[in-house]
């Protein structure tokens, strides 16, 4: 179990960001929450945010996006890593596409 003080600190923080106001909406926040649950693999944070996102308006149909979504980071990331592909490279790639895409 956690220590008192750990829970203490931690549930302010948490009330915060999670639970309060944001500028950010809870459906989307929550739905965020999963796509980095699902990345780091971690069956409390993917039942706390599925259930969040739900509970705040989410659709299967969503979720369902959220979950392909989320899978392109781990592929991609493990892709471009694997090939020892050039940073700078990547990031002149991403400018010329934004560059693209606002035409």
């Amino acid at each position: 179990a956690l220590a008192d003080d750990v829970l203490i600190k931690e549930w302010p923080l948490f009330k915060k960001y999670v639970l309060g106001e944001s500028k950010i909406p809870a459906k989307y926040r929550e739905m965020i929450g999963l796509a980095i649950a699902a990345n780091t693999r971690c069956p409390y944070c993917t039942l706390f945010h599925t259930a969040a996102a739900k509970l705040h308006g989410a659709s299967d149909d969503e979720l369902q996006e959220i979950y392909f979504l989320s899978s392109l980071s781990g592929r991609w990331s493990t892709m471009l890593f694997a090939q020892q592909y050039d940073l700078e490279k990547f990031t002149e790639e991403v400018h010329k596409i934004g560059a693209h895409l606002r035409k």
